[in-house]
């Protein structure tokens, strides 16, 4: 049982199907990449689970009991669509949504000046928003998310608009905050995140579910059972791409039967962006 399961979850916008009987399992503790081309519906599904919308048919459960709207207190939800009150400080804006979710003013006072010395932010406690450049916005957006510490995050996009400098900060924080407890749900396009971050994805396109499983799982699956295998003869050192086996038998063995060096021998598994790509493209072809 996940911390969050979906079950056969539908949506629909008058004509417009933005869900057809998906199903999920969140595992507890893990990053779960939420993956999809854009209008695939993975916005719904996270509103849905936030119950900001409501489905047609199916369920969410938190915890195997249906959620409510004190299990959404446990989330922390950083939308793609970033919203911030521009002409507030910068401070009284952290804290007003550390209040909203339920922190006193001394815990989240606290807490938020820790985040702010954290990402290198705690000069600007007394600036506008408006002041903000947009990596700063970012900062104070994800703070805001995590700062009373949810069991659940759900983060869109989480990367978008950072420099490599401030969204490899991001992150390692993702990582800490899931080696802390916290579950993370990440929807994002980016595939290097996905293979660098996640240890489960889900892939949704034309409001089904295409695939789900582990990634390590899937990258074996829709892998072509090659090896990279590089040794050293009498005539230097050679890269070769070969199959796993010829003929039954192990492709290593047979180079060590030949009396040559082995360097390096290595499972070529396909990237992350491949396998979407090849997916998501089969699905359109239907």
């Amino acid at each position: 049982m996940g911390l969050i399961e979906c079950k056969e979850v539908c949506k629909s916008f008058g004509e417009k199907v933005a869900l057809d009987h998906v199903s999920i399992d969140i595992p507890e503790g893990k990053i779960f990449g939420l993956l999809g081309p854009n209008g695939a519906g993975k916005t719904t599904l996270i509103r849905i689970i936030n119950r900001i919308t409501i489905p047609n048919a199916g369920e969410v459960l938190f915890r195997g009991v249906p959620i409510t709207q004190r299990d959404v207190e446990k989330i922390g939800y950083m939308p793609e669509e970033r919203g911030l009150y521009r002409k507030m400080k910068v401070g009284d804006q952290a804290m007003y949504l550390a209040q909203l979710k339920g922190m006193s003013a001394r815990e989240a006072r606290a807490a938020l000046k820790e985040w702010f010395i954290r990402f290198g932010i705690q000069d600007w406690w007394d600036k506008k928003v408006e002041e903000l450049s947009k990596g700063m916005a970012q900062k104070l957006q994800f703070i805001t998310t995590v700062v009373h510490k949810p069991s659940l995050l759900i983060l869109d996009e989480p990367f978008s608009g950072f420099d490599p400098v401030n969204a490899d900060l991001i992150r390692k924080e993702i990582l800490r905050l899931r080696d802390e407890g916290a579950t993370i749900v990440l929807s994002t396009h980016n595939m290097e995140s996905v293979e660098e971050l996640c240890d489960e994805i889900a892939l949704i396109n034309k409001s089904r579910l295409v695939i789900t499983g582990g990634v390590e799982h899937i990258r074996r699956e829709y892998g072509n059972n090659n090896v990279e295998l590089v040794y050293t003869d009498a005539d230097g050192r050679h890269t070769e791409v070969l199959p796993r086996e010829v003929d039954g038998n192990s492709t290593l063995e047979a180079f060590i039967a030949k009396g040559v060096t082995i360097n390096s021998y290595k499972e070529l598994m396909p990237r992350m962006n491949d396998i979407f790509i090849k997916l998501v493209t089969e699905e359109d072809a239907k």
